[in-house]
Parts: structure tokens; C-alpha cells; sequence
């Protein structure tokens, strides 16, 4: 038996098909899918259904003045707030 470290089952490569489409690499020069028309068919399934989920749920560019707000909105909450996390009180 010859030791063939590109040979994997269908199984091995699907457990990490997830982890290789998420760091971005070109999943298609994997040597699995050289000869395997199983999971090149199962790519290229899950490749049409990203698109249509783009498409569904284009990237929105979110307001210019987002960040000031979020600021604003850090700054008020923690207005009142002494060093020690608890909020200020005034005494009467």
C-alpha cells in the first residue's frame, strides 16, 4: 500500500472544506477535488448557493456619521460612571 498523503476519503475532505472556504485559500486546486467528481459537484453546490445568498443580502455601506454616534452614545453612558464601574450618585 502505497503512502499517498494528497489521497483522503470524501468524508476527511468535507469535515475540512468549512475551515479551508473560510481562510480564503482557492479550494479548487485542492488535490481531493483533482479526482473526485463527488465534492467537486458538492463545491461547486455550495459556491451557487454563497452567490444567491449575496445576491439575497447585498453588503450594505453603513451611514458616514455611524461612528460618531457610537461615540456619542459610549460617551453618555459613561458619563456618570466613577472609576470603580459603579454609576454616580448625587447626594442630597
Amino acid at each position: 500500500m502505497t503512502d499517498d498523503r494528497n489521497t483522503i476519503s470524501c468524508a476527511e475532505f468535507q469535515a475540512k472544506l468549512p475551515e479551508l472556504i473560510g481562510s480564503g485559500v482557492d479550494v479548487s486546486t485542492d488535490p481531493h477535488l483533482q479526482s473526485c467528481d463527488l465534492c467537486r459537484a458538492l463545491l461547486a453546490d455550495l459556491e451557487t448557493i454563497a452567490e444567491a445568498a449575496r445576491q439575497l443580502f447585498p453588503i450594505v455601506e453603513p451611514p458616514e456619521d455611524l461612528w460618531e454616534h457610537i461615540e456619542s452614545a459610549l460617551k453618555d453612558e459613561t458619563d456618570g460612571v466613577d472609576t470603580g464601574g459603579e454609576k454616580a450618585t448625587q447626594s442630597s
